[in-house]
């Protein structure tokens, strides 16, 4: 038997604006906007919960929208999405790619938009069918880590509601028609961690002048790969990436300084502080070893949360999911080391639900090597890939996502 939830969720969506969802996709993807710099996005959002009869603000955080429907007693439920894109220059070839020279919503961010948009505004037309409170979140800088707490800082819960139950979701690649649940750990941690090596500048010709910092910086991009597979027990999973390189200034000068930009992902905090120790030790190991004039600096950036979804919230979400979307449909394919900062929202421990939502267009696909479904999934572009284009078909079933969770508890 159809649960109360499902069937109301059906029914708000049967006759979603398509063919308007989707103009509004490709005008968010065709004007993309960097973290903190989402005002025409804002702009455009706060403008259709406001016409749907939601109490918006904008500028929350810097450049959030919230918007908040109240529909007798009941529940408060908090749906968000994020809206900020990335520095990607897009090479997808589609007609609606983005008209802005080195910027791109390659993490699908556009897509959370439009479904968050579209979800709000069934919801306020089918209000007959629920009762309780909605809040409705438009997210600035989740790239950047900052988003979501700055709106919880600039008084999200104070100026509206504090709710009950946290509900998002994510584009991710793999074939249409699939929505991956895990009811607990789902995403990891994510740590930036900046290095800066002090050598000796000079000139080219003449190195036993110098302490040459790009020598010292090289052994240590090489020793650090050493941290997660020598220093970590294999039953952790732990991932370190050197994602940015710089020194110097011209082919024959010997710099005084060398950066060297570092991100870990770790599942347990444990994990983390061994890998930052390890670092610090490994960078100051290398610079005496060079003979440096002084120790590096080791600077512990950004941190992005474990995202952990509270059990019995999720297997609820993911049982009115498959209700609605079709037996099969619903996955449990175990944590991901990639990280979302939706956990700040979770202030005090409010429990929370986040799954992803497959996205990879049918014929790329089908085009994709590989014999089985991993490897298709490796082949296919990724978020954050010039190439990550989501389909247009999982529009409505965004929707449906989203509409069904919220009425699992309003309905």
């Amino acid at each position: 038997m159809t649960s109360p939830a499902a069937r109301a969720a059906l029914d708000l969506t049967a006759d979603l604006p398509v063919t308007g969802l989707t103009d509004f996709y490709r005008d968010l993807h065709r004007h993309p906007e960097l973290s903190l710099q989402e005002h025409r996005t804002a702009a455009r959002l706060a403008e259709r919960l406001a016409k749907a009869g939601y109490e918006t603000v904008e500028g929350m955080g810097g450049t959030g929208v919230a918007g908040m429907l109240r529909n007798g007693e009941g529940p408060t439920v908090l749906l968000r999405a994020d809206m900020d894109a990335l520095p990607v220059q897009e090479e997808t070839g589609l007609p609606y790619a983005s008209e802005v020279p080195g910027v791109m919503h390659a993490c699908g961010h556009d897509l959370h938009v439009t479904w968050l948009a579209g979800a709000a505004e069934a919801l306020a037309a089918g209000r007959d069918a629920w009762s309780g409170t909605l809040l409705v979140v438009g997210q600035p800088a989740e790239e950047t880590g900052q988003g979501a707490l700055r709106m919880v800082t600039d008084g999200l819960y104070e100026r509206f509601a504090r709710p009950d139950v946290l509900l998002g979701q994510h584009a991710a690649p793999g074939p249409v028609g699939f929505y991956a649940h895990s009811p607990g750990l789902l995403m990891s941690a994510s740590t930036d961690v900046d290095i800066v090596v002090h050598g000796r500048g000079g000139h080219g010709s003449r190195p036993e002048t110098t302490v040459d910092p790009v020598v010292t910086a090289a052994y240590l991009v090489t020793r650090l790969q050493t941290i997660v597979s020598r220093e970590i027990p294999a039953r952790e999973s732990a991932v370190l990436t050197v994602g940015k390189i710089e020194a110097g200034t011209r082919h024959n000068i010997i710099p005084a300084e060398a950066h060297i930009s570092l991100n870990l992902r770790t599942q347990s905090d444990e994990v983390r502080e061994r890998m930052i120790a390890a670092i610090r030790r490994i960078a100051a190991g290398e610079a005496l070893a060079a003979g440096c004039p002084r120790e590096p600096e080791v600077i512990v950036g950004a941190t992005f949360p474990v995202t952990m979804n509270d059990a019995g919230t999720d297997r609820r979400i993911a049982a009115v999911h498959e209700e609605v979307l079709g037996a099969g449909t619903v996955l449990d394919f175990g944590p991901v080391m990639g990280s979302e900062d939706f956990p700040h929202l979770a202030q005090g421990g409010i429990p929370y639900s986040y799954w992803f939502v497959t996205t990879t267009p049918a014929d790329v696909w089908d085009a994709a090597p590989g014999a089985d479904l991993m490897e298709k999934f490796l082949a296919v572009p990724s978020n954050h890939s010039p190439h990550f284009g989501p389909d247009l078909a999982t529009v409505v079933p965004g929707v449906r996502t989203l509409v069904s969770a919220a009425l699992e508890y309003l309905a």
